[in-house]
Parts: C-alpha cells; structure tokens; sequence
C-alpha cells in the first residue's frame, strides 16, 4: 500500500475534528435559540396580561431562576454534550447584580474599611491618628506612593476647610478615594463585533485565579444581555479544563469549542475564532492555560496564541485574572502579562474574601490598565463591571 501523505493525513484528521465540533455547536446554538423563542414567548404573554402562559412569575424573570425548555420548541433542545438535564440558567441582569454586589463589599470587614471608619469617627485628628491611618492603607495594598499622596492631600484639605464633623470628612475622603480609583479611565469591555468579524476576548492569567471560571461567569454577563456567545477552550493542559468551560456554557445555551487533551492551544483558539465567524455569532471568549508569568517559554506560547488568532479575526480585548488577595504579586503578574500579550483590562477575583482592595488603585496607577470585571463571591453570577463609585461609596459603608 503507498504511504500516505502526512500534510493529507493532517488535512483529513482536522476536518473530522471540525465536523465533530460542528454538530455539538449546532445543537447548542438550537439550545440558545429555543431559550431565546421562549423568552419572547414570555414578553408576549405578559403583555396579554397571561401570566401563567409565559412559563413563570416575577419573580423568576428577574434573574437567578432555571427556565424549562419546551421540547416542542428544537428537537435537538437539551442533547448537547454536557448539558444534563433539560433545562437553561436564567442569568441575572447586569443590573441587579451590581447592586447586590455592593451590599456584599459594604459588608466586608477588611482593612481599608476599617482604617477610613476609625479616622472619621475618632473625634480630634492628631499627629498618631494620621501615622495610623497611613499604616492601614499601605497595609491594604494602597501601595506607598498612592498611600502618601491620599494623606497629604487629606491633611491639607482637612486644614484649608477646617473640617470640624464627620460628615464633613466623609465627603472630602470620598472625593479624594474617588480621584484615586479614577472614574475617567475606559472601562468599557470592548467585546462587540468589528464588521463581519465577532468580538474576540482572550482571558489570561496564572493557575489558580478563578480563569476558566471568570469565562463562564463572563459568558453568563453576556447571554443576560441577550448576546450570542461562543467559547473556546484553548486550555489544553489541565485535564478538566475544557469540561468545566463545555459545563458553564450548557448551562446558558452557549456552545464551546475544544479540542483532544495536549492539542495545540493556538489551534484550538483559531478554530473557536473560525466557527464564531461562520455562526455570526456577537463574541467568542477564549480561556487559555493558566502560566506562571516567570516561565518565558509559556509566556511566548500564550504570544503565540494571540498571533494566530488575529490572522482570521482581531483580538478586541485581552483580559488579565488577577487573585485580589495576592496583593503585590497579583501586581507583578499583572506587569508580565502586560508585556507579552498587551493587556487592555483586569478582572480582580474574590475581592469578597481577605482581599484589602487597594490593589485596584496600584494597577491602575503603574499600568495604565483599567479594572473592568470584579468578582466578590461562589456564586455563578457574582461578577460584575467595576464602578469606581459604587466602590468607594461600599467600602465608605
């Protein structure tokens, strides 16, 4: 028998594999589709006034509960490959989720919080309570140079205006946090479509982040706002990686291309990036393999995988996972990554946690990159844009 050709062979192997991922988009798309018949389903029957024929009360359209599917709707409704049960997630708004998540970080008894509640509720300001409260804020990852010019700037106010009540010193403290978070920088995720070609979002970030988890979570944000999503698990290292993505994505409708465990993460990427073209969908959110930002060879590889990608579509955002509670480690990461991929924003995760929150002015401050996603807890929609007066105002109390 002639030997076969190995550029034919690779030829014949991947179009297999894009025939296979194919179908399971398909089927997910006619999940996402059916969801999106019954939602309006729901709409027309609330404006007859039938709330009953819509599926659900108030309540559940609001955000947070589960809608059953109609098997009626698609026949290939709730078949795709992970999906279980027949049923879909209804995400919550944006919205409320934003309001519920700063309740959640008033409630936080971290070190920032407690160093502004003593200097405003300690009566007369001395010479100890400033040394005091410059300590607490570099202690809360403020960093020294933010931590210097925020004291100065107070102490000076607090002088000229001759500030004698709290509520006096509260307002000017909240002006001067606001200055430092910057509610002027672009926080605008800039994940919409760039003529024929979907927004393409990478998610980077180191081992242990909460990565393939903010993609789910990022995905959940998007499908609330009635988007068309589609993921691609470019991490091919960690064995569970692309399930744990296929499992998020089932759950709202949205469908995920992989690839065979150790397949070529660009490859992967560059496929996900084809198959959002062709479906037309609004965005495609890569995950890629957590690194360590001190391995040079990873680092380049995750170059790699930005370049092949911009050969079929422009990458519209690179976004950075950082873990809030590592402080001024999270800040070196955050440097790295910046040089090698061009970061355009970060995500702070489990900023509910042990996380002293000053690290948003700190990466803000050295690199120019704006904070544009927080998280503050477990569940699968405590991810929120960032607000820089929400966040002031919350940890203000």
């Amino acid at each position: 028998m002639a030997a076969v050709d190995p550029l034919i062979l690779s030829i014949i192997i991947g179009a297999v594999v894009l025939l296979a991922a194919g179908i399971g988009i398909g089927v997910a798309v006619g999940r996402r589709r059916a969801l999106e018949r019954q939602r309006q389903a729901e709409l027309e029957a609330e404006q007859r006034g039938d709330a009953g024929a819509a599926g659900g009360g108030d309540d559940d359209r609001e955000g947070g509960g589960v809608a059953t599917l109609d098997p009626d709707l698609d026949p290939g409704a709730g078949t795709a490959a992970g999906a279980g049960p027949d049923l879909l997630d209804r995400p919550e708004a944006p919205r409320t989720r934003l309001q519920r998540l700063r309740a959640r970080l008033a409630g936080q008894n971290n070190a920032l919080s407690r160093g502004l509640l003593n200097l405003l509720s300690g009566g007369t300001i001395d010479e100890e309570t400033w040394e005091d409260f410059e300590a607490t804020l570099i202690s809360s990852d403020l960093g020294v140079g933010p931590t210097t010019e925020l004291v100065d700037r107070l102490r000076t106010r607090f002088k000229v205006e001759g500030v004698t009540d709290g509520a006096e010193a509260r307002r000017i403290l909240r002006e001067e946090l606001l200055a430092l978070v910057d509610p002027n920088l672009d926080r605008t995720l800039h994940d919409q479509r760039v003529g024929d070609d979907p927004g393409v979002v990478m998610v980077v970030g180191v081992n242990g982040t909460g990565k393939t988890t903010t993609v789910g979570k990022l995905a959940r944000v998007m499908v609330a706002e009635d988007r068309d999503v589609l993921l691609g698990a470019a991490d091919t290292f960690r064995a569970a990686a692309a399930d744990q993505l296929e499992t998020w994505g089932a759950r709202v409708g949205v469908p995920t291309v992989r690839g065979a465990e150790g397949a070529d993460p660009a490859s992967v990427a560059y496929e996900a990036v084809t198959a959002g073209v062709d479906l037309e969908v609004d965005c495609v959110l890569i995950d890629t393999a957590g690194r360590l930002h001190t391995k040079t060879g990873l680092m380049d590889e995750l170059g790699k995988v930005k370049r092949v990608i911009e050969k079929k579509a422009p990458v519209t955002e690179v976004l950075l996972v950082i873990d809030a509670t590592t402080g001024q480690n999270g800040l070196i990461q955050a440097r790295i990554f910046r040089e090698v991929v061009d970061v355009t924003g970060i995500v702070l995760t489990k900023l509910d946690g042990s996380a002293k929150g000053g690290i948003i002015v700190q990466v803000q401050r050295e690199l120019g990159v704006p904070v544009k996603l927080v998280g503050l807890g477990e569940g699968p929609d405590d991810l929120a844009p960032f607000d820089a007066e929400e966040f002031v105002d919350a940890i203000l109390g």
